[in-house]
């Protein structure tokens, strides 16, 4: 979950004439016969949804392949579920049972690629209008260091509060008010506990799946705070910044002086999306797009949805971006690495880039009443972004003025990447933290961060070996 201005994804070398014309011809022969001769089928593996979508949801996904295919009758596509986390990732990739293509966060592009863990997309992409519209620096989250592109940028989010609204009601809280400073967080929760004493008035993460470290991240950028300095093999770990420790000691109070963050201290980002949808949690630090899940999979009222702007507190303090990439497994054949470019610009790009696109992916999602209008920040450049906004205003869905918070405020704060080195190790190395002061009241917070820091140290060192 990267992001520079993150305000969204970016970047390339110009795609030429030369190129598209290659791109044309590629396509001509492979879904038409020449001579009588039969055309052989490309068949390829796609990420869908999450285990537990609803039938909607699936439904939806599935029209959008039937229409892909129909379009393109050379390719035969299988949809699987895919959710990634950390060390659901490692396994897979390790035993090549990745479908052809799948997503990964921002943060592990240049990694992968430059490990050879992702196919060379470079020639393909350049051949598509789109990529002459991303913003350089997000473009840059899908290229390694060779120049090449092994990854295409597919979305893009800012963390936000996610609140109750119907919590915030019977706390006897101005929902259309959500708080704007940490100390209001924390009131606020206290009166949602007093108002309904079996729910976590505020909740965070903490499984160790590497999201306990996210998220302790995103509270350290907005207590001004920063996990590492430097890039590359020069970075170094500062997890024991002041920025970690406030947060650290805010959570520590919420949890064992007010009493107020329920008793389930394992949530990751599938069940903390659960349980919020379930009416479980008042408040959460999470990504602006994760309406859409909430929806799909746990069948969220809407009605009770509120998104706000995360407090920011101390010099230097920000709001942590971050993204999703569409990459393709780097043992599939050329052939496969064409129909999988063509899934993804069907899939992915066209609506972001054409006014066929955009119209047919609402009039999708519609049909099977699946959120259009979700907040996000734009993959493509200023121009591109708005003018797909108003291609579908007429099918937007979701309550935009729950939304309103976020969307007034956010492009006003300072947007901060992820920490660069060795990302999805350093919050592993963060995950053991947290749990800690969840579940041991004598937590002594400095020196957890300073244990931390040093293995931190080690994870960006090994992470940086072959630089």
């Amino acid at each position: 979950m990267t992001f520079h201005i993150r305000a969204i994804r970016s970047s390339h070398v110009g795609a030429t004439v030369a190129a598209v014309c290659l791109l044309a011809m590629a396509v001509v022969a492979g879904s038409a016969s020449t001579a009588g001769a039969k055309t052989s089928r490309v068949n390829i593996s796609v990420a869908s949804l999450v285990p537990g979508a609803t039938a909607a949801a699936t439904t939806a996904f599935n029209s959008q392949v039937t229409q892909f295919e129909k379009a393109n009758p050379g390719i035969h596509v299988t949809s699987v579920q895919y959710d990634w986390t950390g060390p659901t990732f490692a396994a897979e990739l390790a035993a090549g049972t990745l479908p052809t293509v799948f997503t990964v966060p921002f943060t592990d592009g240049r990694s992968l690629g430059q490990a050879g863990q992702l196919a060379n997309l470079t020639t393909y992409a350049e051949a598509y209008p789109w990529f002459n519209e991303f913003n350089p620096a997000v473009i840059a989250e899908g290229t390694d260091a060779k120049g090449q592109v092994i990854a295409i940028p597919e979305a893009a989010y800012a963390q936000g509060l996610q609140y109750n609204r119907q919590l915030f009601r019977e706390a006897g809280l101005n929902p259309n008010k959500p708080p704007t400073t940490w100390a209001q967080v924390e009131s606020d929760a206290k009166a949602i506990v007093k108002a309904n004493p079996n729910v976590a008035g505020f909740s965070v993460m903490g499984a160790s799946d590497n999201t306990a470290g996210w998220i302790l991240t995103t509270l350290a950028y907005a207590f001004g705070g920063r996990m590492e300095s430097g890039i590359g093999a020069k970075a170094k770990a500062t997890f024991d910044n002041p920025g970690a420790v406030d947060a650290l000691d805010m959570i520590h109070t919420m949890r064992w002086v007010d009493n107020d963050m329920g008793s389930n201290f394992g949530l990751s980002w599938g069940t903390s999306n659960q349980a919020f949808a379930a009416g479980q949690i008042g408040m959460f630090v999470s990504g602006s797009d994760v309406y859409t899940n909430m929806i799909q999979a746990y069948n969220l009222n809407p009605s009770v949805y509120g998104l706000a702007p995360l407090p920011l507190q101390g010099k230097n303090a920000g709001v942590l971006g971050g993204g999703t990439l569409a990459a393709v497994k780097p043992t599939a054949t050329p052939d496969q690495i064409a129909a999988a470019m063509k899934w993804i610009n069907y899939y992915y790009m066209q609506p972001l880039s054409t006014r066929q696109g955009a119209l047919r992916n609402a009039k999708t999602l519609i049909a099977q009443k699946q959120p259009v209008g979700v907040p996000e920040f734009p993959v493509l450049d200023k121009a591109a972004y708005t003018l797909s906004q108003d291609w579908i205003k007429p099918f937007i869905n979701v309550p935009e003025g729950q939304f309103a918070p976020f969307n007034n405020g956010i492009l006003k704060d300072p947007l901060i990447p992820e920490p660069e080195s060795a990302t999805q190790a350093i919050y592993g190395d963060l995950d053991s933290v947290v749990q800690s002061v969840l579940t041991d009241q004598s937590a002594n917070i400095p020196a957890l961060l300073q244990a931390a820091n040093a293995t931190g140290q080690a994870s960006i060192a090994a992470g940086n070996a072959s630089s």
